[in-house]
């Protein structure tokens, strides 16, 4: 088995499984070591037992070489792949079977731990025919928040990207704050220019309901918003395993609004509602998913990855969207790359027209 693969197998594995960041961390500078070193080199110092005096390898990740070198699948990975063997979800496979993308994602430009290509790579082998990159906005600073000026920078790296990989497409985006009068917290002409904008409130969630509330339908309402993310922001668990720093905090409970009202904006704007499928957040919870479909509102099944193995974590949504009755032609990560970004042009799904039968203006097409 080769060394690097079963180094970054592991690595994707314990992303999926939350595992702690310095874990991870380990197995993935492990495989850069050994990817910079010749076969010969990797299997002479596999038989001398010197692979831990190379900057980068410690004892378990040697083992997983000299495992590898010698032709069997390593320990580790072996347990790591039984337990994956596992259904993260009994049901929702015919929903995540008809998905073609994920609308929110992260990369070490702002608080992810893998990098542009290591996510659209991952997203590509998942079978994705697009991925929406979706670093964040400026105001948040703690996850190293992008500004206007880094923003085109990522915007110039994902075009060269795209150049290189079709025909997966890898579409530009942000998560964007949504901050306390409802506005967003990036430029306007800038989020025009990107294929998809997600729209999350991160700061002062404990706003009384009224101002909530008030706080949301502004920024469903406002043009530029094409997904609601994470609408209560409430953590069931510690958050663990989000990039460069592992938090430990206990849960965090639902901000208070009017979801009627909420929902009710989503529907008329034609925002779609995130179906956040992150173990720690499965956000909305099942009872406000339930009032969203009656609303009417699109959705998008999204896995909030902050790490390539995260990216797996679609099911999770998928399962859930099942139970409360979400129609998968209601789901926007059904449609193709085109489809999506006409909808967030337009508002006219590919099929049918979806939420307010106006169509929605943008001054700047997208980027070429």
């Amino acid at each position: 088995m080769d060394p690097v693969e079963a180094l970054d197998r592991i690595a994707f594995l314990l992303e999926r499984s939350l595992a702690e960041t310095y874990r991870v961390r380990a197995f993935r500078t492990a495989a850069e070591a050994v990817a910079e070193m010749s076969p010969d080199e990797v299997a002479r110092r596999a038989a001398s037992g010197t692979l831990g005096r190379v900057r980068g390898i410690g004892p378990k990740t040697a083992q997983v070489v000299e495992e590898a070198v010698a032709g069997a699948v390593p320990g580790y990975l072996a347990r790591l792949e039984r337990e994956a063997g596992v259904p993260l979800a009994d049901h929702g496979h015919a929903l995540r079977a008809a998905l073609r993308g994920d609308c929110h994602l992260h990369s070490d430009w702002s608080d992810g731990a893998g990098s542009v290509e290591a996510m659209g790579r991952t997203a590509a082998a998942l079978g994705h025919e697009w991925a929406v990159l979706t670093d964040h906005s400026p105001r948040l600073t703690v996850a190293r928040g992008l500004t206007a000026g880094r923003l085109r920078e990522q915007l110039e790296v994902i075009a060269e990207l795209n150049e290189r990989w079709a025909p997966f497409r890898l579409l530009t985006g942000i998560e964007c704050d949504i901050l306390p009068d409802g506005s967003l917290d990036q430029e306007r002409e800038l989020l025009d220019r990107l294929d998809l904008v997600v729209a999350s409130v991160h700061s002062k969630l404990r706003m009384d309901s009224a101002p909530m509330t008030a706080r949301m339908i502004t920024a469903v309402r406002d043009p530029l918003t094409d997904v609601l993310g994470h609408c209560t922001g409430r953590l069931l668990t510690a958050r663990r395993g989000t990039g460069r720093r592992d938090r430990r905090e206990g849960g965090r409970p639902e901000s208070e609004f009017d979801a009627e009202a909420v929902f009710a904006a989503c529907a008329e704007s034609g925002t779609a509602v995130e179906i956040n499928s992150r173990p720690e957040r499965l956000d909305p919870p099942r009872r406000l998913l339930r009032e969203a479909v009656a609303a009417g509102v699109l959705f998008a099944v999204d896995t909030d990855a902050h790490a390539p193995g995260q990216l797996d974590w679609q099911l999770l949504g998928c399962a859930r969207a099942q139970e409360c009755g979400v129609p998968a032609e209601r789901v926007v990560n059904t449609w193709t790359a085109e489809g999506l970004r006409e909808w967030t042009r337009t508002r006219k799904a590919p099929s049918r027209e979806a939420g307010s039968p106006e169509a929605r203006s943008r001054e700047n097409g997208p980027p070429e």
